[in-house]
């Protein structure tokens, strides 16, 4: 029942083709059919999304590709054609797909849409004010509807060290660790993903708002991967990881406390064209029952049976949804007829 992880390595290898295609302004093919199939659990067929196709795009890191297959999963047990174009390389490149109608649907984070796309600098604390800012910005500025908020999901961005440079150098809080830079420039080492590095709400945004600046020199841009073992190693002291990521607990890593509370937040919602929300709006109640059930502990879960136990994030995504309720599996006792 399980597929393992050759499926999922050639898969995500071409779909990481395809996602390069919209960076380099050349558009993304049509889809490819769903990986696996599901029958509807607790989300029942709608009549008014029966046959319709929607496209799922998705980014291109764990918890994206599986929050991707989520929704894929979710909107084939509600009776719609799903395509699949998860794995999109890039923030913008996703937004760009979903705008100009290469896919129709995607989780999105209230914090990049408020920072990255709308290029807004003031943190708004609470939950429910930055959902509606983003939602009535997205919505007045790009026609790009929200909707099925996940409020447990906040999936934000953090500075994690291993725990022998934690206490090697008394490091609790995202402070401590520009004071650190600031008078030991030879220990501020970093491990960044690109993105990171250069976005507002990445490393520029927490040196000028923390008051350091770290040496070029000490800035490793990796994959988002592999950050996780290099911060864990000690090969950077600092790393840049997401806090619903479950190889900070596999690995034992100190995440360092915001305290001056500069990263946004990045609680994740569902993305579409407003004038699919408004030709099907059944699109919400769909997901509303699955964003519930969603939240940090939940992804970190998730995300772990991907990167720790090398799991395909679809049947992560699927398993899921089963253990859920949300979907069935085609060979259960419940669809089988007599």
């Amino acid at each position: 029942m399980k597929l393992r992880t050759r499926r999922g390595a050639i898969k995500l290898a071409s779909l990481a083709m395809a996602g390069a295609l919209v960076t380099s302004g050349c558009g993304l093919s049509s889809g490819s059919a769903i990986p696996l199939q599901v029958e509807p659990g607790s989300i029942r067929p709608v009549p008014e999304l029966e046959g319709v196709t929607l496209t799922v795009g998705s980014k291109a890191f764990t918890e994206q590709l599986v929050l991707g297959y989520i929704a894929e999963f979710a909107l084939d047990a509600a009776g719609a054609n799903v395509r699949d174009l998860t794995n999109i390389v890039g923030s913008s490149s996703a937004r760009h797909a979903l705008k100009s109608d290469q896919i129709d649907l995607l989780w999105e984070y209230i914090g990049t849409s408020w920072v990255s796309y709308n290029g807004q600098t003031e943190v708004i604390p609470d939950a429910e004010q930055a959902y509606q800012a983003v939602k009535k910005m997205d919505l007045e500025r790009h026609d790009v509807a929200w909707t099925a908020l996940a409020y447990g999901v906040d999936n934000t961005y953090a500075f994690a060290v291993n725990q022998e440079n934690a206490e090697k150098y008394g490091l609790e809080t995202v402070s401590d660790m520009a004071e650190l830079v600031r008078e030991n420039p030879e220990a501020g080492s970093f491990c960044l993903d690109t993105e990171f590095a250069n976005r507002n709400d990445g490393m520029p945004g927490v040196e000028k708002e923390y008051g350091f600046k770290a040496d070029p020199s000490k800035i490793r841009i990796l994959m988002e991967g592999p950050i996780y073992q290099a911060t864990a190693n000690g090969t950077c002291v600092f790393g840049e990881v997401f806090t619903t990521d479950g190889r900070i607990k596999a690995l034992d890593l100190k995440v360092l406390e915001d305290d001056r509370q500069f990263f946004p937040r990045y609680n994740a919602g569902i993305n579409t064209r407003a004038e699919i929300l408004e030709r099907y709006p059944q699109i919400t109640e769909v997901f509303e029952p699955v964003s519930a059930a969603l939240d940090n502990e939940e992804l970190k879960e998730l995300n772990a049976e991907v990167d720790v136990e090398g799991r395909d994030p679809a049947d992560v995504a699927r398993d899921w949804m089963v253990e859920k309720g949300f979907v069935t599996l085609p060979d259960s006792p419940q669809n089988q007829s007599g």
